[in-house]
């Protein structure tokens, strides 16, 4: 369609601005279309400047920002970007699981380069444009990454010590980094990597277009290796590497092989290596490392249609099946042995079967557990969340050729065994669900409770009696008042709801219950004592003794069966247990090296990897940029599946009889073990070293920027200047004494009124001995009280420390030097002239902080708990106002204060446990509010009207998503982690709807944010300014709001 044509609801240029939006949003993730208008009408339509303009910091600043009147910290107010995802587009191929996901993630970034490419070459064609283009495009490119998640301060970006560097997502790669850190993280590919020679004349010697795009990703992965070892930095930008795997995605010789991605992998890796082997002895073939590392070999035997068959075969991930097994084990009893089936041959039966037997193991042996599989009458892949353990060691001597008829043997007697147990387990269930109707109970059970009725007292009367018997004459009937369940002499637990009689006064004026009492001359007869219990008729001595022989035996004859039926099936699962445990089958063990898990549905999801760290024996869990210490317990609970939506799809083996696989890199020479940088080749050194001198220059400009925008302060003349060393050293302690009494000074005023008091009960003393005596009293006065108030222990409606500052110093243990100064400089605050006494009080104080030195206070350390201090009040009037905001409804702006409340407080709290707010509190809201967010996010969602959608997911991108990465890059709480995987797992489910292909497109490109919160950094809004509040002030709102959050209605506070 031109643009001269026309369409219905909009004309030609409307979308065309509209498909420009969508570009602009798809490269920068911003989703704010009055921003993204406004840089397009900036830019004259021109894409290049319009993400230019909305990656500059002050287009992303919103214009009515404020700053924060108490307190004085900054924060950064920055929305990061949110990723965009793809659908994993899987076929029945039940190996093709995370490699179609791959091909996907690469088409998208594909799809926004040529975009942007393209408004590039739009620009000019001479040779000048062109220029121009390809340094917009590397501009664009930059931009991109800052938009994505780099944090401007470099110094969030710096690696700490030794700890392993991350791989930063570069748009949906979080596949890229899971696998490359399981490869990198086992020292042995990676002294192979590292170590590789490069072919001279490359272009030259390459016989072909895959040879030389082999070479080329073999440097890359090269280059990229020796930064993850020494670099400074805590993450690495993959792209290169991934840029070359994407360009080889695109022809159409890759995208054949497009669904073995590591197969792939591995394939150019040998290659690679293959080349430089044939180079240096081309007559003959020598072995290649990437062969003897990753690949092995199995014999498949068996009978197919009564002909012997026996093929050697090479694998390099060992597929299983996931479904019908509990654990690995499991999994390869059943893809070892194929099955035997029954099939007809000129009236013979012949059996067909395969068994599989490995002949030769790799040093690393790879499991792929196929856990996605195509629902058939659905028409769309499915995720098996099924369980699936494994251990930590596993013994393949089972799985060997030359162990086959120790195996074969073995697996008879298991299978005698099994069975033996299933008819023990089928004998054990008639016992323990005993009866031929629907529902079935214990014998022994039931043995026991025929055994408590025949023993029950016996009852003459029949449980119907005093209700249907004849109706009572006139003269008997009951007095309209006289209570129902008396007259019935039924009692109140046997028949807890009585209804009235009609002649009964009404339900709105009950008569009083009362005990039954018997009256002999106004009562025909006692009342019956009715059992507890079902109890017989009739029952003799004779017969109550025979039963009670009976039963009582019978049921020890049951127990005792059942006794012996359990501890045979015990010890049956004991011997299977043990049938490969003995010295002849534990040869060969292989050691869990790395785990790769998928957390999401077939169409939408995120990788990670929990690798064995074996220097530092533990696990590390890499997810992208971050890598954390974990364990074992964690791995197995986000690996097993079953009860949430991440399970394991890879394992990694190692043979523990091989400790070269380990091994750190030694020198040839003294045989010291390497480290870092020295264990690199000399190309790869220099390379790291340019990059880690590229970084630290960016740390220095960094540090010189913040600097520059330190307000100041007027020097001495640099003529009067004889030691400028010296002069900057006193300047520094200038300027930190300043600061430190800018805070304090703030604080003093704050309790300007709680001084002026002081001052007041100390009047006596000033008129009978003076100034310094009335300071002196009223200094200790103030002390006792403030010390005493210490004393009190915070709670949510009352919490002492927002009364006064020395109350926080007091409960946090500060030193008596910081806790006097600061309440001498209340008494020095210029605020108390009120009169001539407070005047004289105060300039007595602020001699005698004038006489108080360098050497006699830590300035530093004052400052910093003075900060701690305004943090404190921020955090506290950050939570005070979000829950404000929540007891009115607003749950939008509540989670941005309580959010920020919850980050701040963190600071505090590394401190001391009283130096913040007790965090599970604002966790509590915090997660009240998101789950309502959710709620409301997912019905606007699902009404399908396009303009609630869109507001929808804009609450889903700008406050949930990063309100939840904020969660899960911190350690999570069993309540936070399970209202992550609610929230996850309500947008999850609408993958199995049928859906209007709008709204499937839509969810499509979100959940992948959703469920990959790790592939960004992402911040939320800073708050509006927040005023200052008294003490007063703040401990009133705090005792209402949480009363009122409790209670129906709001509390107006003023």
């Amino acid at each position: 369609m031109t643009a001269g044509e026309s369409q219905p609801g909009a004309s030609g240029e409307d979308k065309n601005i509209c498909l420009i939006i969508s570009q602009l949003r798809e490269i920068t993730g911003i989703h704010d279309n009055r921003l993204l208008q406004k840089a397009l009408q900036v830019s004259n339509r021109d894409i290049n400047q319009a993400v230019s303009f909305l990656t500059d910091e002050s287009a992303r600043e919103p214009g009515y920002r404020a700053t924060t009147s108490e307190p004085d910290n900054e924060s950064s107010g920055a929305t990061g970007n949110q990723s965009h995802g793809s659908v994993i587009d899987l076929t029945s191929d039940e190996k093709a699981d995370l490699q179609k996901a791959i091909a996907l993630s690469l088409r998208e970034s594909e799809k926004l380069q040529n975009e942007a490419e393209t408004a590039t070459e739009n620009q000019d064609t001479n040779q000048a444009g062109d220029a121009n283009a390809g340094e917009s495009k590397a501009g664009l490119k930059r931009k991109r990454c800052e938009v994505w998640g780099d944090s401007p301060n470099p110094h969030d970006r710096k690696r700490e010590d030794k700890w392993p560097v991350g791989l930063k997502n570069v748009g949906n790669t979080c596949w890229f980094s899971a696998v490359i850190q399981s490869l990198f993280q086992l020292p042995e590919f990676r002294r192979l990597v590292l170590n590789y020679t490069v072919p001279e004349n490359p272009h030259e010697n390459c016989r072909s277009h895959a040879e030389q795009r082999n070479l080329a990703f073999m440097q890359e992965l090269r280059c990229l290796f020796a930064l993850m070892v020494a670099s400074k930095r805590k993450y690495i930008d993959p792209s290169n590497a991934v840029d070359l795997l994407k360009d080889a995605f695109r022809s159409s010789e890759a995208q054949q092989d497009v669904s073995e991605f590591t197969h792939k992998l591995l394939d150019w890796l040998e290659d690679a290596f293959q080349m430089v082997a044939n180079m240096k002895n081309s007559h003959k073939k020598s072995q290649n490392p990437m062969v003897e590392l990753f690949y092995g070999t199995f014999l498949a035997e068996g009978i197919h249609d009564g002909k012997m068959f026996s093929n050697i075969e090479t694998f390099g991930q060992y597929p299983l099946q996931v479904n019908g097994f509990n654990d690995l084990h499991e999994c390869l009893e059943g893809a070892m042995v194929v099955g035997e089936i029954e099939t007809l041959h000129s009236d013979q039966s012949v059996t067909s079967g395969q068994e599989n037997w490995f002949t030769k193991l790799p040093p690393v042996l790879t499991f792929e557990l196929s856990r996605f599989e195509f629902n058939q009458s659905l028409g769309r892949p499915e995720k098996i969340h099924k369980k699936l353990e494994f251990p930590h060691i596993i013994y393949m001597d089972r799985y060997l050729h030359k162990n086959k008829e120790l195996t074969r043997s073995r697996r008879e007697e298991v299978k005698r065994l099994k069975d033996q147990s299933t008819v023990l387990q089928q004998r054990l269930e008639r016992y323990m669900n005993y009866g031929s109707g629907p529902e079935r109970y214990p014998l022994a059970d039931m043995l026991q409770y025929v055994w408590e009725f025949t023993k029950t007292k016996p009852s003459c009367v029949p449980p119907t009696q005093d209700i249907v018997g004849t109706q009572p004459t006139p003269a008997t009937r009951p007095h309209p008042n006289t209570n129902v369940a008396s007259a019935m002499q039924i009692s109140p637990s046997e028949s807890p709801i009585a209804e009235a009689p009609e002649t009964s006064s009404p339900p709105s004026t009950p008569q009083p219950q009362r005990a039954t009492v018997h009256k002999p001359f106004t009562q025909t007869r006692p009342p019956m004592e009715m059992p507890a219990h079902p109890a017989p008729r009739h029952i003799t001595a004779e017969e109550l003794k025979f039963f009670e022989s009976c039963l009582q035996r019978w049921r020890a004859e049951v127990e005792r069966d059942i006794a012996d039926l359990k501890e045979s099936i015990s010890q049956i699962t004991q011997s299977i247990e043990q049938m490969y445990m003995d010295s002849l089958m534990c040869q060969v063990p292989y050691r869990l090296h790395a785990v790769l898990v998928h957390e999401g549905q077939a169409s939408a999801g995120h990788y990670w990897a929990y690798i064995y760290d074996h220097s530092q024996n533990m696990w590390l869990k890499y997810n992208d940029v971050s890598v954390a210490e974990s364990s074992w317990e964690e791995l197995q609970r986000d690996s097993y599946g079953g009860s949430r939506n991440a399970s394991a799809y890879c394992l990694m083996y190692i043979d523990d009889n091989l400790p070269q696989l380990i091994g750190e890199e030694t020198d040839v020479e003294t045989g010291q073990i390497l480290k870092a940088i020295h264990a690199l080749p000399p190309e790869l050194r220099q390379y790291v070293r340019e990059d880690n001198q590229h970084f630290m220059q960016e740390l220095d400009e960094w540090n010189e920027e913040q600097v520059r925008k330190i307000p100041q302060k007027e020097l001495v003349p640099a003529a009067e200047v004889q030691e400028p060393v010296a002069a900057l050293k006193e300047e520094e302690t200038v300027t930190c004494q300043r600061n430190a009494c800018s805070a304090s000074a703030k604080h003093a005023v704050m309790v300007k009124e709680q001084t002026a008091q002081a001052i007041e009960k100390a009047a006596t003393s000033y008129e009978n001995a003076g100034a310094e005596a009335a300071l002196k009293e009223a200094f200790h006065e103030e002390y006792s009280r403030l010390f005493d108030l210490a004393k009190d222990k915070p709670t949510p409606q009352n919490d002492p420390r927002l009364q006064h500052v020395l109350v926080y110093f007091f409960q946090n243990k500060a030193s008596k030097r910081v806790i006097e100064r600061t309440l001498l400089e209340q008494f020095a605050d210029k605020n108390l002239s009120y009169d001539e006494r407070s005047i004289s009080i105060m300039k007595v104080a602020q001699s005698k902080l004038k006489l108080i030195g360098p050497s006699d206070m830590d300035m530093q350390e004052y400052k910093e708990w003075h900060e701690d201090y305004s943090l404190f009040r921020k955090v506290s009037v950050y939570l005070l106002t979000g829950l404000e905001c929540y007891q009115n409804g607003k749950c939008r702006e509540s989670l941005t204060y309580l959010v920020h409340a919850y980050h701040s407080n963190l600071k505090l709290l590394k401190n001391g446990k009283n130096r913040g707010i007790d965090e599970t509190l604002i966790a509590y809201y915090r997660r009240k509010c998101l789950l309502e967010l959710n709620a409301c996010a997912a019905d606007l969602f699902e009404s399908g009207n396009e303009n609630d959608v869109a507001e929808g997911l804009s609450i889903m991108n700008d406050l949930v998503i990063p309100c939840m990465h904020l969660i899960v890059t911190n350690e999570l709480s069993k309540e936070d982690l399970a209202a992550v995987e609610m929230m996850r797992n309500h947008w999850c489910s609408y993958l199995g709807e049928d859906m209007d292909s709008r709204l499937q497109e839509k969810l499509t490109e979100f959940l992948p944010r959703l469920l990959d919160c790790s592939a960004e950094v992402r911040f939320l809004r800073e708050p509006p300014k927040i005023r200052p509040n008294s003490p007063h002030d703040l401990c009133n709102r705090f005792a209402a709001v949480m009363e009122s959050i409790h209670s129906t209605s709001p509390v107006t506070v003023k």
